[in-house]
């Protein structure tokens, strides 16, 4: 069943048959962001963490004519532990909007989405992470009051050949 979302948009609730679908909007995320890196592990964490404790949602362009409906945007939640106080909290695994249907409040919309979601769970907080090279993503979080709680450092060891 799907609800109207924003004006033109559907939201509707994914289900455990949406596998390949989620593996193939994690992989346009991921490759937008690393577009020459091999990305074949996304399938091991699609298989490792989507259960029916990881809800996840569609958005569909409104089009009558359209059956079944394309999916424009995704949203992938799941569970964290905060490990400053041991709460669980509700986290976004993936909020995906296809580049073409960005900037007209869908990512906005998904993420009131995840608050409700949360708030409906007895959640007090929402863990997201986010690239440091994703201005945009970066600008909508900060702009619905996300705050930076810790910084995930790495140094590369070696170059692969």
């Amino acid at each position: 069943m799907s609800e109207v979302f924003i004006p033109g948009y559907h939201l509707r609730q994914g289900s455990r048959l949406d596998r390949a679908l989620l593996l193939k909007f994690a992989y346009r995320t991921y490759k937008e962001q690393f577009p020459d890196q091999d990305l074949s592990h996304l399938a091991l964490t699609v298989e490792q963490y989507f259960s029916p404790q990881t809800p996840l949602w569609w958005v569909d362009k409104f089009n009558p004519d359209s059956y079944p409906p394309e999916p424009i945007a995704c949203l992938w939640l799941g569970n964290a532990i905060d490990l400053a106080d041991g709460e669980r909290t509700a986290h976004v695994f993936l909020l995906y909007v296809a580049p073409e249907h960005r900037k007209r409040g869908i990512g906005s919309a998904l993420m009131a989405h995840v608050q409700q979601w949360a708030i409906g769970r007895g959640d007090r907080k929402i863990s997201l992470q986010v690239f440091t090279n994703n201005q945009p993503a970066l600008n909508l979080y900060q702009k619905l009051g996300y705050q930076p709680q810790s910084l995930l450092m790495q140094k590369i060891l070696y170059k692969e050949v």
